[in-house]
């Protein structure tokens, strides 16, 4: 029977870059996760029987509201509903159940790559029948629901049992229970040479994966031992918990140090990756070196022809405006598309859609491909070993050649985080209000060529995003990008980009600090971040 429950709005249900996103004990205020739940099924078009995939990260509080939002849509009206095992179902997989089982979209639990627990973080993301995140135009109508919502209506009877593989009733909904990893594993063996990858692996080739026991410890452990032959202690913190083991699921230099440690040291692996809460973000380290997200992309669109799944090339390359500028120096010299947009996927899923591009990626670790319309920290593990099995050559090596070709764009990201929010404000406001006087301006040895408050129209849709962050370029190209994160959920968190390229093979050893070390100071003088912050660093460098 459906029951139809009242309740009020609360006025903070904005979704932002990757939906709502809050500190568990606010989700867990009355009625606060099924008022959102509610609000994305009123603000869909439902003509009842439609199929819905519901998965998480496995964080505290998942299991809960997986329970909830199955109820929920069987007093909606949906035909069935896809869930993985336990609830578990990372965001990448969860896009491909979207778009092979033809579903009207689908609900995601996760803060991606934020901390979990009871007092940790805690996100609803709705995903389109394309499987890539909810465009604007959706995320505007869920909020104006949520602002005016009296009810919200729900299955009376307990959900099923998520723990058992199989399908079940809940009233005249199907509920089915699925392997979380087994439909995104068949997957990739469609895109990736599996026989070379264990070869290369059989060879001696030593990999390490951390999945931060995040979400893709089942996925690695699957494909990377299972599947490819790695030793079983290749994949590290591979259980997923629901506090991350007390850790940070953030793949970065900070939070996965001891990965990097490993593959610095003399007889550590050969290559080495890490993933997030959620599986949608990678970090990419070979023996001696550790590949920026931004050199990754280039790297994987310069290589992507090496797997079966692109052996016939790619369309195009998107990348995120604050994304570094290596991927269009590819797509120049292939003669391919190049698409800078704002930060958010589900600002490339237009193009993908369009087949306008093939490979996509952001500064922020993630990257992905017209496979699934979600970022894929384990596909950009699998399509670097790919390129690793095909031509046994170094991280290191390949990121040589590849600079030698291309040049190479030395590039910092300083995420200052939990910043009092009015002063984060404050400061991209004085930063705006100076834009029109800035072209000219010198700092030490860089004069300002131009500085813009970026602006994106989609091509595809005419859509405009506008707001989507500070750019100030210097003559021979260098830039300063700065913005406001919408992935925080405590004060805010102001990211500064920072890039120069560097044509000369012979600078190309250089540390990015060393490379960079003029623009970061000028970073500060421009922003006044010390001034308006008071913070001295940045917390994260990536």
């Amino acid at each position: 029977m459906i029951e139809t429950i009242a309740t009020t709005p609360y006025d903070d249900q904005k979704p932002g870059t990757s939906g709502l996103r809050k500190k568990v004990p606010h989700f867990q205020q009355p009625n606060y996760a099924a008022n959102f739940i509610q609000s994305i099924f009123d603000a869909l078009p439902l003509d009842g029987g439609e199929t819905l995939v519901i998965g998480g990260d496995g964080r505290f509080y998942n299991r809960e509201v997986i329970l909830m939002a199955i109820r929920m849509a069987a007093g909606n009206g949906y035909g069935r509903v896809v869930v993985g095992q336990n609830g578990i179902l990372s965001t990448p997989a969860a896009s491909n159940l979207i778009r092979k089982r033809g579903a009207s979209g689908g609900i995601i639990l996760s803060a991606s790559h934020n901390p979990g627990g009871p007092n940790g973080d805690f996100g609803i993301k709705y995903n389109a029948a394309n499987g890539g995140p909810a465009p604007e135009r959706i995320t505007e109508k869920i909020y104006e629901a949520s602002k005016s919502i009296s009810r919200y209506r729900v299955w009376t009877s307990t959900a099923p049992d998520i723990s058992k593989l199989g399908e079940t009733k809940l009233g005249d909904m199907v509920v089915e229970v699925v392997d979380p990893v087994a439909d995104y594993a068949a997957l990739m063996e469609t895109l990736f040479d599996f026989q070379k990858i264990r070869d290369l692996i059989a060879s001696g080739f030593g990999i390490r994966f951390d999945a931060m026991h995040a979400v893709t410890g089942p996925y690695a452990t699957e494909i990377l031992v299972n599947r490819l032959g790695a030793s079983p202690d290749s994949v590290v913190n591979a259980v997923p918990m629901e506090d991350f083991g007390g850790g940070h699921p953030d793949p970065n230099a900070v939070h996965a140090k001891d990965l990097i440690d490993a593959l610095m040291a003399a007889n550590g692996p050969d290559f080495g990756a890490a993933s997030d809460g959620d599986g949608d973000r990678n970090l990419i380290v070979g023996k001696g070196i550790v590949v920026s997200p931004s050199d990754s992309l280039a790297v994987l669109a310069a290589n992507a022809h090496l797997a079966p799944g692109y052996a016939r090339g790619i369309a195009g390359v998107a990348r995120s405006m604050p994304t570094s500028q290596a991927a269009d120096r590819v797509a120049e010299k292939r003669g391919i598309g190049i698409y800078e947009t704002p930060t958010g996927w589900k600002f490339f899923g237009n193009l993908l859609d369009a087949g306008k591009v093939t490979i996509c990626g952001e500064e922020s670790a993630g990257t992905g491909s017209d496979h699934v319309r979600e970022k894929d920290g384990v596909w950009a593990v699998l399509l670097w070993l790919n390129i690793l099995a095909e031509r046994r050559e170094s991280v290191q090596a390949i990121m040589e050649s590849h600079w030698a070709e291309f040049g190479r764009n030395f590039y910092q990201r300083h995420d200052y985080e939990e910043i009092d929010s009015k002063a984060a404000n404050g400061l991209m406001e004085s930063l705006r209000d100076r834009l029109a006087s800035m072209a000219g301006q010198r700092f030490g040895t860089l004069v300002v060529s131009e500085a813009d408050d970026f602006s994106y129209k989609d091509p595809i849709d005419g859509s405009v995003a506008t707001s989507q962050g500070v750019r100030i370029v210097f003559s021979g190209g260098s830039r300063i990008v700065y913005r406001l994160s919408g992935t925080g959920t405590k004060g805010a968190t102001l990211r500064v980009y920072i890039e120069r390229f560097e044509a000369d093979p012979a600078k190309h050893a250089l540390a990015p600090k060393e490379a960079l070390n003029e623009l970061i100071d000028t970073a500060d003088v421009i922003g006044e971040i010390r001034k308006r912050t008071g913070r001295t660093e940045p917390d994260v460098i990536t």
